[in-house]
C-alpha cells in the first residue's frame, strides 16, 4: 500500500463528550444509566478508538452550558447529552444547549421525535435540540437507555431491515462537514451515510 491510500484508510481517534443531567443521580440517589448506555452503543457502533470525557451533572442551566463548552474546548468532535429535555420546570438541557449554539441543527430533533411517536405519543412533549459550536456537534438525546439506542440506532424489522434512520446515520458526514475526524462505524449497528464523493475506503474487517 503507498503513502497515499496509507493515510485514506488510517483510522483517526476521536474524543467524544457525554453528558447525563440529573438532579437525582447527579446527588446520589440513584445510580445514573445515561453514561454506561452512551458509552456502550457508542462503542459498539464506532470501529474508531474513542476517547471518552464523562460529566454527570444536575439540572440547572448554567451548569450544563459551561460542561458543553468545557468539552468543546477540551476538542471533543461530538457531545451527547441525555436527560432535561421534558417540558417539567427542572428541564433546562436544550435551554442549556441553544446558549452556547453557533449553528442549529433542527433535523436531529425532528427526527428523535418520528422515532419516538412510533412507540408513545408524548414523544411531542420532547424537546431535544442538536447545534454546533466551533467544530463540535452537540446533540440531545432522551433519558432513558432504549429510547437512546433507538434515536441512534433508529427501528429495524425483525429480519435487521432498517424501518426509521436513526439520527446517527447522518452524525459522520456532519462532522465531516464542520472539520471533524473521519468517523468509521459498524454497519451491524449503525451505517453511516455520505455522498459518494466523501466516503473513504473501507476498513478491512
Amino acid at each position: 500500500m503507498n503513502t497515499t491510500q496509507s493515510a485514506q484508510t488510517s483510522i483517526e481517534r476521536i474524543r467524544i463528550g457525554i453528558v447525563s443531567v440529573s438532579d437525582r443521580a447527579s446527588s446520589g440517589v440513584y445510580v445514573d444509566q445515561g453514561l454506561p448506555a452512551l458509552q456502550d452503543w457508542l462503542s459498539r457502533a464506532l470501529r474508531n478508538p474513542i476517547e471518552f470525557e464523562s460529566r454527570l451533572i444536575p439540572d440547572e442551566q448554567a451548569t450544563i452550558s459551561a460542561a458543553l463548552i468545557d468539552l468543546v474546548a477540551a476538542g471533543c468532535a461530538l457531545v451527547l447529552t441525555t436527560g432535561g429535555t421534558g417540558p417539567a420546570k427542572r428541564d433546562v438541557t436544550p435551554e442549556a444547549t441553544l446558549a452556547v449554539a453557533h449553528k442549529e441543527m433542527p433535523g436531529f430533533g425532528e427526527q428523535m421525535r418520528q422515532i419516538s411517536l412510533k412507540f408513545v405519543p408524548t414523544a411531542i412533549l420532547s424537546r431535544q435540540v442538536a447545534v454546533i459550536r466551533d467544530q463540535t456537534l452537540i446533540i440531545n438525546l432522551p433519558g432513558q437507555p432504549k429510547s437512546i439506542r433507538e434515536t441512534l440506532e433508529g427501528l429495524r424489522d425483525a429480519e435487521g431491515r432498517s424501518l426509521v434512520p436513526g439520527i446517527f446515520a447522518a452524525v459522520p458526514y456532519c462532522i465531516d462537514l464542520i472539520g471533524g475526524p473521519y468517523m468509521y462505524t459498524d454497519a451491524s449497528v449503525c451505517d453511516a451515510f455520505r455522498p459518494k464523493a466523501a466516503q473513504r475506503p473501507a476498513l478491512a474487517d
